[in-house]
């Protein structure tokens, strides 16, 4: 049992030691930058993305395991993932515009990055309407995996390239106006201890809410047989 669930119990482990870590360990304020307290926002913000890039590349690796090989536990893997994926996506939206509204005086500023996450998302809600459009579940999987593959490769224009071509409030975005505070460089150890742990710990919770809703889909396929 341990054996099988040390991992879970590892997500618990690391996210009540981010819990509480995130609220008390010491956090840098470079002078001139009123950073204040927001800057622990990066504990629950910056995971959400990790979470769901490693998530949606799950998800595409699937959907490229269903092209070759159709079967529906590859497709069920495929969707999940892409489900949770969106969902921590969505969270990493709401974070963000928690912290954006402390530092940048606004909820939503039409930041490049801010915009181009939003959009990242909408195309995956896309391919979740357009599986719901079809009745037929072979040809569901089919075209839901190569849209699948159409949306995880526009990941990266959306979040990587495109941001980083224009000014940005974001660190590390050419022209960048935002916080150093928030810049992994200028982090100190004391964040990186809580924020590496952070990391690891929502995008192994994550896995688990897949596993847990996959577990669904198979029993909901067997009652139907």
């Amino acid at each position: 049992m341990i054996r099988k669930s040390w991992w879970k119990i590892l997500a618990f482990i690391l996210l009540m030691y981010v819990s509480v870590m995130g609220f008390l360990v010491d956090v840098p304020s470079p002078p001139g930058v009123p950073l204040q307290q927001s800057i622990r926002n990066l504990f629950f913000h910056a995971p959400m993305w990790f979470s769901m890039m490693v998530l949606f590349t799950i998800s595409v690796v699937y959907a490229i395991r269903y092209l070759r090989n159709p079967s529906s536990l590859n497709d069920y893997y495929s969707l999940e993932y892409a489900r949770t994926g969106a969902l921590f996506g969505v969270l990493g939206l709401i974070t963000g515009a928690v912290w954006a509204k402390s530092q940048w005086g606004a909820w939503w500023s039409s930041d490049p990055k801010q915009t181009g996450a939003a959009i990242a998302i909408l195309i995956y809600f896309a391919y979740f309407v357009l599986r719901g459009s079809l009745n037929d579940d072979e040809k569901k999987a089919r075209i839901g995996s190569v849209y699948n593959i159409f949306a995880f490769f526009m990941l990266f224009p959306t979040l990587w390239i495109l941001p980083r071509l224009t000014e940005s409030l974001h660190p590390g975005g050419q022209g960048s106006e935002g916080n150093p505070g928030l810049n992994p460089k200028d982090s100190d150890w004391h964040m990186k201890i809580v924020f590496w742990p952070a990391v690891i710990g929502w995008t192994l919770l994550a896995v688990w809410i897949t596993t847990l809703r996959i577990r669904i889909q198979i029993l909901n396929e067997k009652n139907n047989s």
